[in-house]
């Protein structure tokens, strides 16, 4: 028996980086302390890529996770799906491999939830190879909220001190501010305010980046603030959660990185993930909220212009693995 968590590890497109960057994560021995890992992919595309970084790892495949021995230089591999002979591209677009990483996703998510996985760590795939493999999801969040039937569902991205919960993410400019609702707002800061407790927080400092510029200069520069935002936050304060602003986005991402704020509601995708990619793109992960399972993942792309080189760096996927141990073993969320 162990008390280290089993998680479903997805290689991500493997005309990527994701094989890559999953390959060099369990070179740090120190991960097999944490977790059991086994993979969800091809097995030939994991031995294609320690060949890239000259790794003499051993990959086997296995049928169950029953069968995972997690033992460092022995990597695991459920191959969902006949991929043998199938020649993956480096580097590309391509229908197969956009099927084979959307089935892998799939596969893994539904192990997570008959509980034969603590959770998953997501390598990056390529939203545009998914359609051409015939998927109409726009990526792992909308996979995961069809299968689970979850009615909300929510992206966090973590670098450091630095968290945003995102109110909206894979919507256009104008949908996203259409988005920006007093009822959207309190599901997101309730749903915010819920996890930090149960990830060892007492009294979570949430705060609530404004959507336009000066958080709108009292009505000056729009009114979203004033209509929408405000008295969600009052709402909110009224529950009980320990809420702050609108903050000009232009402060608030500083001030967080600071200390002074445990994790920011921002009111779009760029708005939280710019951010987070400037402070400290290598070591950010994302954590979904609101599934019936854990979810963690790398923070960037599937970056085909360096695939097949062996000079991706491993950094937010080593991040992901810890990050989805601290919370699968109930240690909450580490700072």
């Amino acid at each position: 028996m162990t008390d280290k968590p089993l998680l479903a590890v997805t290689i991500g497109d493997p005309s990527g980086i994701g094989p890559e960057v999953v390959a060099k994560s369990l070179q740090n021995r120190s991960i097999y302390a944490l977790i059991q890992p086994v993979l969800i992919g091809s097995a030939f595309c994991v031995q294609k890529a320690l060949n890239d970084i000259n790794s003499p790892d051993t990959v086997i495949e296995v049928s169950s996770t029953s069968d995972v021995k997690a033992k460092p230089g022995l990597i695991e591999v459920i191959s969902p799906g006949d991929w043998e002979g199938t020649k993956f591209p480096t580097g590309k677009h391509d229908a197969g491999s956009g099927s084979a990483s959307h089935l892998w996703v799939e596969e893994a998510a539904k192990m997570c939830m008959s509980g034969q996985v603590a959770g998953m760590v997501t390598a990056p795939v390529n939203k545009e190879s998914w359609f051409m493999g015939g998927s109409t999801d726009t990526g792992h969040m909308e996979v995961f909220k069809r299968l689970s039937k979850s009615n909300y569902v929510a992206t966090m991205l973590v670098s450091g001190p630095l968290r945003c919960m995102h109110l909206s993410t894979h919507k256009s400019l104008i949908e996203a501010c259409k988005y920006v609702t007093t009822e959207n707002i309190i599901t997101a800061l309730q749903l915010t305010d819920e996890k930090f407790k149960d990830w060892g927080f007492k009294n979570p400092r949430i705060a609530v980046a404004a959507l336009n510029p000066h958080a709108s200069d009292n009505g000056l520069i729009g009114d979203e603030e004033a209509r929408e935002i405000s008295p969600a936050i009052k709402i909110a304060s009224e529950k009980g959660l320990n809420v702050t602003g609108p903050h000009p986005a232009d402060t608030i991402f500083n001030q967080a990185a600071n200390g002074k704020h445990d994790v920011i509601l921002v009111m779009y995708h760029d708005q939280g993930h710019i951010a987070i990619k400037v402070y400290g793109a290598e070591e950010s992960v994302t954590v979904n909220l609101g599934l019936p399972f854990l979810r963690t993942s790398v923070d960037h792309g599937t970056a085909f212009d360096i695939a097949g080189k062996g000079i991706a760096d491993e950094t937010s996927m080593i991040e992901a693995l810890k990050l989805g141990s601290s919370l699968a073993s109930r240690k909450g969320l580490y700072t």
